[in-house]
């Protein structure tokens, strides 16, 4: 039996809706790991399409915010402590060595300098956070912003794959590998799914060092505020930071806290390939149309640099 053709067309309205939240919920399973949850997020983007586009950039930027903060009873005082004293030179080192080589890469390819300035940020600090973070101090326009959010989204993506990939192929420790990954991703998801896919003292390492390079924002705007000359922008503080080490501290020194900690971390893992599944699919062949080779190869270079750079470091410092 046939149905009427206005059924059919009710159907066909809401059938992307229903291949999306289907495949949203999927992602809360055990058995789908973050990068799972972002290729089934990509295919998503890629096919049907998001049609959920206007609310889902609100939801991901909370959900992440939370999924680190419950991370955040995952870990130990003492070991972050040391974890980000050890990390503490990588992050001024690959920052400025990463913001100075993309200057000078934007002047050499003729990348028009908001443009250049989002793209080195966000490869130097904490990827999309820090493009949110700078653009108001520079007044950028909507166009550089998606350039520098679709390069290094693209980059997050691949780094999800590839760097558990190279360090179980250079028989990186875990420690090492928390290290490399926290200095070379750019995104926090990003880190925190790859280091997750490697182990649990991987994951509390790199998620540390992120967050202390997080807190660079604040100087390097100030720093884009002198260089722009802006006195203007506004500065968008990374206050789940504040709250991800309360949690940290809440799980080390409140016995009653770290009885439940187990489960909120699941929690925080849990909502953390939801994210990765909702960035996916905002992964759209529009988001990288007009991109433009220059901007693209800046991205690559600085990600190559910083990569490179890092497990040099990490090699023979650590």
């Amino acid at each position: 039996m046939q149905l009427p053709k206005t059924e059919q067309a009710r159907i066909q309205h809401h059938l992307p809706k229903v291949i999306f939240l289907t495949a949203a919920v999927a992602t809360l399973l055990p058995a789908v790991e973050p990068p799972v949850a972002l290729l089934l997020g990509l295919a998503i983007a890629q096919t049907i399409g998001n049609p959920f586009a206007g609310i889902t950039p609100k939801i991901t930027h909370w959900l992440l915010q939370l999924s680190v903060i419950g991370l955040g009873f995952g870990m130990n005082a003492h070991m972050a402590l040391k974890a980000g004293k050890e990390g503490f030179l990588f992050t001024i080192a690959s920052i400025a060595g990463t913001l100075l080589f993309g200057a000078l890469l934007g002047k050499l390819l003729k990348i028009e300098p908001k443009t250049s300035h989002l793209i080195s940020c966000g490869t130097a600090i904490c990827g999309g956070s820090a493009i949110a973070a700078i653009s108001p101090v520079i007044k950028a326009g909507e166009k550089q912003i998606s350039v520098a959010l679709g390069i290094v989204f693209l980059l997050n993506s691949l780094a999800l794959f590839v760097f558990p990939a190279v360090g179980h192929w250079l028989h990186l420790t875990q420690q090492q590998f928390g290290l490399w990954s926290a200095v070379a991703i750019h995104d926090t998801s990003s880190v925190v799914g790859a280091a997750n896919k490697y182990g649990d003292l991987a994951l509390q390492v790199a998620t540390t060092v992120k967050l202390s390079r997080a807190l660079w924002i604040m100087p390097v705007a100030f720093i884009t505020m002198l260089l722009f000359r802006n006195g203007n922008g506004k500065i968008k503080i990374p206050w789940f930071i504040g709250l991800f080490l309360l949690a940290m501290l809440l799980n080390t020194w409140v016995p009653a806290v770290s009885t439940v900690a187990p489960y909120l971390v699941h929690s925080a893992k849990t909502a953390l390939s939801l994210t990765l599944f909702l960035i996916g699919t905002g992964l759209t062949r529009q988001a990288f149309s007009g991109i433009g080779w220059q901007p693209l190869l800046q991205g690559i270079l600085l990600w190559v640099l910083i990569s490179t750079g890092a497990l040099l470091a990490v090699f023979y410092l650590v």
